[in-house]
């Protein structure tokens, strides 16, 4: 096939969970494909290097400075989205040199099929075109917006918040009914979206994870240490954290005053930084590599309360014979047995005592360890996922080709 892969506002380095997803499955499409990816860069990112590890694939990349949220550019960008159709997160995403040579790309006649990876992408992509468009959900976008809403403390951000997750739901119903596939990363986001959009098409493939450069070490754990890892920039991960700093793990040292632990991840805000420095917990910031740390820990946790799609960080942790200790968001739409995979704790109390089962206990410990990588090892490998991808990819095609042939 000859994939067209659109995504606004850079890929590399590998810092997300979202990122992650899209360049291993580019990668492994690579390999029998023809792969074209357009995307864009801005502050931090490295186009250089995403060419280097894709070196399969044709890559344009475009500056383009896309607002981060809490800055000036994104505040206008608030405002021009009141009189557009597009939600704030997808107009700060419309990058005009990206869209004009999407357009020229599928208009070449050589595309067979053009990916829009991520909602945000969309409006860079034509919506009259007779290439066949996927449209790869990474998660429920509307859900994020919403969920935002309901913990929000503050009244104008509430009602902000209010319109923009009803925008966006708006939007990207519209968008999933017009692309000839719409992909989720688990069912529950699938189930979601239908209903949303009945008149849809919508499957979804399964969440992967690199399982020889995540697994086991040999480091011997620090058997009072917690780790989380994620990208401190994104809301999701700052409200988890900062909701199990202030209220969750003084319960855990009220009964274990011994206990440390440790967030790895991107541009910690500063509320990050002054709630960690609280409650002495060590923060990293941007890290090349965040096995060490998760080798180290004797117990991952993932206190989110807010989010969507999947959460790759749970399935790094399984691959790494780590015991997880999640709540019900935080491993929504991984196919993960509580008790089995891992533990499922909401509530603070309640997550507590989760986490302290696991710190008392090593051979409880080792055995959800042991049963998480070997969970991933037999389902979930990125050439597996990828192998899903290509086949509905090749279903779209070939629906095309069949009412192109009808008509």
């Amino acid at each position: 096939m000859n994939i067209l892969w659109v995504i606004s506002g850079g890929i590399w380095p590998l810092n997300t969970g979202g990122r992650q997803r899209s360049f291993n499955i580019i990668a492994q499409l690579a390999k029998n494909n023809h792969v074209t990816l357009l995307t864009s860069h801005g502050e931090g990112d490295d186009p250089e290097g995403l060419q280097a590890n894709l070196p399969n694939c044709e890559v344009v990349s475009i500056a383009a400075d896309i607002p981060k949220a809490g800055s000036a550019g994104f505040a206008r960008a608030l405002v021009r989205s009141w009189f557009s159709r597009y939600p704030v997160d997808m107009l700060k995403n419309r990058v005009a040199a990206l869209e004009a040579e999407v357009s020229r790309r599928l208009k070449s006649g050589s595309i067979d099929v053009c990916i829009a990876d991520f909602l945000s992408t969309t409006p860079n992509i034509p919506s009259q075109s007779s290439v066949p468009v996927v449209l790869f959900q990474h998660n429920v976008e509307y859900v994020i917006w919403k969920r935002l809403k309901e913990v929000d403390k503050k009244a104008w951000r509430r009602a902000v918040l209010e319109l923009e997750w009803r925008k966006m739901r708006r939007v990207e119903a519209e968008t999933c009914a017009s692309s000839a596939l719409t992909l989720t990363v688990s069912d529950i986001d699938r189930d979601v979206i239908v209903k949303e959009a009945p008149t849809a098409n919508v499957c979804s493939i399964p969440t992967g994870v690199d399982i020889d450069y995540f697994k086991p070490n040999g480091t011997s754990e620090t058997p009072t240490e917690l780790v989380f890892a994620g990208a401190m920039d994104w809301y999701p991960n700052e409200d988890g954290i900062l909701n199990f700093l202030r209220n969750t793990l003084p319960l855990i040292r009220r009964e274990m005053p011994n206990v440390t632990m440790t967030v790895v991840g991107r541009n910690p805000t500063d509320r990050i930084r002054e709630a960690a420095a609280e409650a002495n917990v060590k923060i990293t910031g941007t890290v090349k590599d965040i096995r060490p740390y998760v080798a180290h820990s004797a117990v991952y946790v993932v206190p989110l309360r807010v989010g969507g799609g999947t959460r790759m960080k749970i399935y790094e942790a399984l691959a790494m014979g780590k015991p997880v200790v999640s709540t019900t968001v935080g491993a929504e739409g991984l196919p993960l047995e509580h008790g089995t995979h891992f533990l499922r704790a909401d509530g603070s109390e309640d997550f507590a005592q989760a986490v302290l089962s696991l710190l008392r206990n090593p051979a409880r410990r080792k055995s959800l360890a042991q049963t998480g990588r070997k969970l991933v090892e037999e389902r979930y490998s990125w050439a597996h996922v990828a192998r899903v991808f290509e086949s509905r990819c090749r279903e779209v095609i070939s629906n095309e080709v069949i009412s192109n042939n009808a008509n």
